[in-house]
């Protein structure tokens, strides 16, 4: 792990080397060497180069051993088969940190890939931190580091940026160019031989400069740390993030881009919401919102005041709020005698406030001034479209005042091109968000107004469950010694016994006459299931019998399931069939599964059982370990929860023991990240309490 101390050498350097500086402008070498004088760092500058003499009138080293003292930085520009060699000499000037620009490893395949493990490892033994390789390099514009090889140097800003493509930086370098965006810090991760998302999430975290946090990312490490660097940077400051590499294109391109492993779409998005990371999915929304963020405080409530000059953008705009969960509240009796005061007869004063199209200037900032008073707002938002009437610069200056005056953020949009770019030039430069349409502003006001939630939630509460867990690894561990990898019945029910979820009795049959006895044992009524490792759905073969009353049931029940499975599987091998006791009468049915996701660990859905839900994408997710607040919105996050609260007179069902097999479940896949996959399902739950009727565990 990287300490504090070696993450600043990074970041703010005394000095830094630039290893295979060039003299040749068209050479990686002589790019970062140029951007480190043309951005101003004012520390030390160290070219090295086997010629010697002068680049770019500095004084130039032949050799790493020949430099005056230990560089902080080391910028590393050289062919593959140099670069271990260099870092190894780096490590015996014992140089705090090195930037490998040099591509060609574990993106190439094994050669490379076990050449960028060398690297990480005497990186890791000698205690220098790692940035790269395959990187852009790293910008700090506080200091006037720019080492990288990038062909712009972005403004002094309060956003800090990291990402895996070193592409992507330089066209956001160019973008931010262009719309005057400034960044605090600015890094290029590569291939994260040793330096990872984690490390450099928490260190912009701790950076007094940087005020929001972007991001974007192919593949992440190591799930668990990021999630828990993630979880303490958000508690401080908003992290926003754009996931790449989710869905089989996706992941394939990651793969062969950075050499790295993509996890699910489902996953990295449980993973996010659960560290209180907003999730973006294109770059245009990232940047707006990160502005936004960087320019605004946050709204303290949902309800938002709208001011127009025309009744359709007032309508898309109210269209926008219903689903981004903001209010357009009544303003206060005071602020509508204001307003009955200072606008025309015809004028809606209401909320979408319509001025009319005539509305000029001081018609807009009356109103805002009014607004801006009302204890009721809890953030603005002012349409303009460019009518005949319309001051755009007069309305934008009437904007900047307002906003600098009250502690409420404001946002603009200013609809259309020419005639209106005077006064959006004016509101960036003001640091007032203004978008072209309402949608966009609606979605970044909902944001914030998500991450004042996040930062006032309520503390986590976890639970741990009271579990036998020497027992299911007594039963797991016999599973795996005789190549099992999917648990009979039998012992999945003793795995599910030992964590204390609701299991029925249950009783393994091979014969009719076997399964009377065992009902009666049990108790009527029963259920009937058919036993087959090589059926991993009952339903599709209509191998279950349910409220078997009397023996001829059982009997007949037998005949029925085994003879359909037959005729439906004849290549199925048939061991028997379990008889059950019933569940719950008048139950919902429910499905709880985990998987095994490749970066995040363990991921827990839950949704109504059957194949619909699965079809129509109703179903939510976390990650484990669940704290009490998770389980609770698992549950609720589901389209169809109104099924479960009782729709129509139905009564509810008990939430709360679907919660306890929620929080089971979490920790049973917390204990044995060698479970692959387990399904409980159907769950039968009524108001009275759940009972898991069928269970499926598969290990690796």
């Amino acid at each position: 792990m990287q300490s504090d101390t070696r993450l600043r050498t990074l970041f703010n350097p005394d000095s830094v080397a630039v290893i295979g500086a060039s003299r040749n402008p068209g050479k990686l070498g002589h790019v970062v060497l140029a951007n480190l004088v043309g951005a101003g760092y004012r520390g030390k500058l160290f070219p090295v180069n086997p010629a010697g003499g002068e680049i770019l009138g500095l004084k130039t080293y032949s050799a790493i051993n020949r430099l005056p003292h230990s560089p902080d930085l080391a910028v590393v520009v050289l062919p593959r088969q140099d670069v271990l060699r260099t870092l190894d000499e780096l490590a015996e000037a014992r140089v705090g940190a090195v930037c490998v620009i040099t591509a060609g490893f574990r993106e190439t395949g094994r050669d490379g890939f076990e050449l960028e493990m060398r690297m990480a490892d005497l990186a890791r033994r000698k205690n220098i931190t790692l940035l790269g390789p395959n990187s852009l390099g790293l910008i700090n514009t506080e200091c006037g580091l720019n080492a990288t090889i990038a062909q712009a140097m972005p403004a002094r800003g309060s956003i800090g940026f990291f990402s895996q493509s070193g592409a992507l930086c330089s066209a956001i370098l160019d973008w931010a160019d262009g719309e005057g965006v400034g960044f605090s810090k600015f890094v290029s991760l590569g291939n994260k031989a040793a330096l990872s998302e984690a490390d450099v999430l928490e260190a912009l975290g701790d950076d007094p400069d940087t005020r929001v946090i972007i991001g974007y990312l192919e593949s992440v490490d190591d799930g668990e740390k990021f999630l828990r660097k993630a979880r303490a940077v958000t508690g401080t400051k908003p992290v926003i993030m754009i996931k790449a590499g989710t869905t089989p294109s996706g992941a394939r391109a990651t793969s062969s881009h950075t050499g790295s492993m993509a996890g699910s779409l489902v996953a990295s998005t449980a993973a996010f919401r659960q560290a209180g990371i907003i999730e973006m999915h294109d770059l245009e929304a990232l940047f707006d919102l990160a502005r936004a963020f960087s320019e605004q405080p946050l709204p303290k409530g949902p309800n938002l005041t709208v001011i127009t000059n025309s009744g359709g953008p007032g309508i898309l705009a109210a269209d926008a709020c219903e689903g981004a969960g903001l209010n357009l509240a009544r303003p206060s009796q005071k602020t509508l005698q204001i307003l009955t005061e200072a606008l025309p007869p015809f004028a809606a004063i209401y909320n979408p406030i319509d001025i009319i199209g005539d509305a000029r200037a001081d018609r807009y900032r009356a109103t805002l001034e009014a607004v801006a008073q009302d204890e009721i707002t809890h953030a603005i938002l002012v349409l303009l479209t460019p009518t005949a009437s319309a001051e755009i610069e007069a309305t934008a200056q009437a904007i900047i005042d307002t906003a600098k005056a009250c502690d409420k953020p404001v946002f603009a949009c200013f609809m259309g091109h020419e005639r209106i770019k005077p006064g959006r030039d004016m509101l960036l430069a003001a640091g007032i968000p203004c978008y072209a349409y309402p949608e966009p502003a609606i979605r970044a006001i909902s944001s914030m107004l998500a991450h004042y939630r996040w930062l006032n939630r309520p503390y986590p509460v976890e639970v741990c469950f009271r579990r036998d867990k020497g027992k299911a690894e007594h039963v797991i561990a016999k599973a795996r010694r005789i190549g099992l990898q999917e648990l009979p019945f039998a012992d999945a029910m003793s795995v599910a016994a030992a964590y204390e979820l609701p299991v029925p009795e249950t009783r393994l049959v091979r014969t009719s006459d076997q399964a009377v006895r065992a009902a009666k044992k049990l108790g009527y009524p029963v259920a009937l299931k058919i036993v087959s490792p090589h059926i991993q759905s009952r339903a599709d073969v209509g191998g279950v019998a349910i409220d078997l009353h009397t023996p001829r049931d059982v009997r007949d029940a037998w005949l029925d399931i085994t003879s359909r499975t037959q005729r439906k599987r004849p290549d199925a091998y048939i061991a028997g069939c379990l008889v059950q006791t019933m569940g719950p009468i008048k139950a919902r049915e429910v499905e709880v599964r985990f998987t095994q996701d490749p970066q995040f660990g363990p991921l827990l859905s839950f949704c109504l059982a059957g194949p619909l839900s699965e079809m129509l994408g109703d179903v939510s997710y976390r990650l484990a370990p669940l704290t009490l607040q998770d389980a609770q919105d698992i549950i609720r996050e589901i389209r169809s929860f109104p099924l479960l609260r009782g729709a129509r007179g139905e009564e509810p069902v008990n939430l709360t023991a679907i919660e306890d097999i929620l929080l089971s479940m979490s920790q049973l896949a917390t204990d044995f990240p060698g479970i692959q996959e387990a399904v409980l399902s159907p769950v039968l739950v009524n108001a009275e309490g759940a009972f898991v009727s069928d269970l499926r565990l598969t290990i690796g």
